[in-house]
Order: C-alpha cells, then sequence, then structure tokens
C-alpha cells in the first residue's frame, strides 16, 4: 500500500485563496462583518459605514458621545475584531 498525503480542505481553500490574492479581501469583509457582533447591536444601530483602508477600520456613527465613548476603547476593539476573524486584519479605527 501506498502512503496519502492527506490534507483538510479548509487548508487548501486558504492556499488556493492566498494564492489568487482574495485572502485578504476575504478577511477585511469577514472583520466588518463581524462588527455587530463585537460592538453590540446598540453600538451597531448607529453605525452607517464600514471600510477597511491601509489596515485601519472606519467607522462613520451618528451620535458623537458614542464617537467619544468607542475611542476609549479604541485597542480593546481592535483586539476583539481581529481575534473574531483569528487574523491579523487592523492595526487601529478611526471614528468619524
Amino acid at each position: 500500500m501506498f502512503k496519502r498525503d492527506v490534507k483538510k480542505i479548509q487548508d487548501l481553500v486558504l492556499r488556493n485563496l492566498r494564492a489568487q490574492g482574495l485572502e485578504t479581501p476575504l478577511l477585511q469583509r469577514r472583520l466588518i462583518a463581524a462588527w455587530p457582533d463585537v460592538a453590540g447591536p446598540a453600538v451597531a444601530r448607529y453605525t452607517q459605514q464600514l471600510y477597511i483602508r491601509n489596515q485601519t477600520l472606519y467607522v462613520h456613527l451618528t451620535i458623537p458621545a458614542l464617537r467619544a465613548e468607542l475611542s476609549m476603547r479604541r485597542q480593546e476593539l481592535v483586539r476583539m475584531l481581529n481575534a473574531h476573524v483569528q487574523s491579523q486584519v487592523i492595526a487601529d479605527i478611526r471614528f468619524n
């Protein structure tokens, strides 16, 4: 008998995505989708726009007081969002 080189499907898919340059956009999309779970439904309700540029997540909030509160929790949110997608996707968050 011969020995088979068995690999997980997840590893093969991730390798294929990485080879095609699609891994980063996929992780960014997952991170943006995780915002309501990580920030909470009350914060998500007042979030109008989310996008990532140069490893910075830009969050447009409609309430200035919420902006100030979340600015103080910036590093905690970065850590939680990156942990949610299990990868270092963002390094900072900017609230506007």
